[in-house]
């Protein structure tokens, strides 16, 4: 996973301490973190675009949050700057090399065939297990939404929403 997953998701609780009427620009949130601008500006318009965060453009412009934190589960931000696809892709190795084709027994009696890459996918224990753990991974992620992030973040940290709307407003 990219770091721009880490940077969206303090972005979102920063917006969220920033206040509801405050547009914040991608740069102010940079600075903050001392992050580079362009490069979290990208992850923040992957944010806008997945209706996580509305987009103001202007010299008063910024990002603002499209919904409550509640509303938004650490999935929907993974997904937002990742992309949907699935983090391990089987490329069949077994069907490579000296060893390639279908492992011994795998398919007997079933019309499996060698070339029925789709067949002996199904049978891959490796992806199996891969597939497992990413779908238990995604649940967790969609479990918990960014509320409860904050909520964390606070107990850790009380004065943190204080001191970046004080910072945001010495600006």
């Amino acid at each position: 996973m990219s770091e721009g997953v880490e940077w969206a998701l303090h972005s979102c609780v920063n917006l969220a301490w920033s206040g509801p009427d405050r547009a914040v620009s991608a740069a102010r949130l940079a600075a903050w973190h001392a992050l580079p601008p362009a490069y979290l500006n990208k992850q923040l318009q992957a944010l806008a675009r997945a209706g996580i965060l509305t987009s103001t453009p202007g010299p008063r412009g910024g990002f603002r949050l499209a919904r409550p934190l509640a509303a938004i589960s650490l999935m929907d931000v993974v997904a937002a700057v990742e992309g949907p696809d699935e983090a391990f892709r089987c490329a069949e190795i077994r069907q490579q090399g000296p060893g390639g084709g279908a492992p011994d027994g795998a398919g007997a009696g079933a019309g499996a065939g060698v070339g029925d890459a789709a067949a002996d996918a199904a049978d891959c224990a490796i992806a199996h297990a891969m597939i497992r753990a990413e779908l238990a991974w995604r649940r967790a992620l969609a479990a918990q939404n960014l509320d409860e992030i904050r909520q964390q973040a606070e107990r850790q940290a009380p004065r943190a929403p204080e001191r970046l709307r004080a910072w945001l407003a010495a600006q």
